[in-house]
């Protein structure tokens, strides 16, 4: 069935907060338009080294990562990154791969997002049980 590449804008949240507070006045949001690979068997997504120093995120920790192909790595986490996908957006924490690499979107935006996979259609789309808003799950309390 292919790839799956989608249009993904990457935004700064602090540049977007602060913005959003000022009601737009004087503060810039720093944000990346990109198109992705939409990994379905990525937990967490990767953002090139080079966009998240261009959105100037900070980058918090370190984690080990199980590839595809068994190896084990430890990738850096940088957090404080908005992915707008359609008219749904989220705010996750993101690996960070190696400069120009490809960005991965991973299973954490999809359920957040509440979108679905169509492979055939080469593309990602809202839930049909839930068009408008993203649909989650919780257990009662």
């Amino acid at each position: 069935m292919g790839e799956v590449k989608i249009d993904i804008e990457l935004e700064n949240f602090v540049d977007r907060a602060m913005a959003d507070q000022s009601n737009g006045t004087g503060v810039e949001v720093r944000s990346f338009k990109t198109r992705a690979l939409v990994d379905t068997g990525a937990v967490v997504g990767m953002v090139p080294q080079d966009v998240v120093e261009y959105l100037g995120v900070p980058v918090k920790e370190t984690v080990v990562v199980s590839l595809a192909d068994e190896r084990k790595c430890e990738m850096s986490v940088a957090e404080g990154i908005t992915i707008k996908i359609g008219d749904r957006s989220t705010t996750v924490p993101w690996l960070v791969g190696p400069p120009n690499s490809e960005p991965l979107v991973g299973q954490v935006v999809l359920e957040v997002l509440d979108l679905v996979v169509d492979c055939p259609g080469q593309r990602v789309l809202p839930n049909p049980s839930s068009p408008i808003y993203p649909s989650l799950k919780l257990k009662s309390f």
